[in-house]
């Protein structure tokens, strides 16, 4: 056998693999490759102030992922953090609810993709504060992330990005 062959050959093992391991996880739904929001049919409602400038990026980036996003202005976000019983610790410049969720702060796609496939028993979510290099905010990620589940206002680690 040529080199030619040989090469030839290799190329269309490479492929043959490549090949398998795509077929192997949509033949098994697995599905984590794929993110949740980019053929989202959700429609995320954002509270914001009109003035907030983070809060426009944050939309932007909901919208960049595929999501209807509708924006809700309000001159004070106290009832809505209220509503969905948000401890002052765990808020941040605007709320967002999704289906029976809420999404607290600058939350970025990984976790919103988790809590949309695994649809916990839990209230919403919450990244507190507005960490700088989140969704919506300037600078580059200097720490983890640690995104909260909310139930009843008690709140425990749901992911750490």
């Amino acid at each position: 056998m040529n080199l030619k062959s040989k090469f030839s050959i290799s190329v269309i093992l490479v492929v043959l693999l490549i090949s398998s391991v795509y077929i192997f996880n949509f033949v098994t739904n697995k599905q984590d490759a794929f993110p949740v929001a980019k053929t989202s049919k959700y429609t995320v409602e954002v509270f914001k102030t009109p003035t907030c400038g983070c809060c426009n990026g944050y939309v932007s980036f909901l919208e960049g992922e595929q999501f209807k996003v509708k924006k809700t202005n309000m001159t004070s976000l106290d009832l809505i953090k209220k509503k969905h019983n948000i401890p002052g610790e765990m808020q941040s410049c605007h709320t967002s609810v999704v289906g029976k969720y809420f999404i607290e702060g600058h939350v970025p796609i990984e976790a919103i993709n988790k809590l949309l496939k695994d649809q916990p028993d839990i209230d919403g979510i919450a990244l507190p504060g507005m960490p700088i290099g989140t969704p919506g905010m300037p600078g580059n990620k200097e720490a983890p992330y640690v995104i909260y589940q909310l139930i009843d206002a008690e709140y425990s680690v749901f992911m750490t990005i």
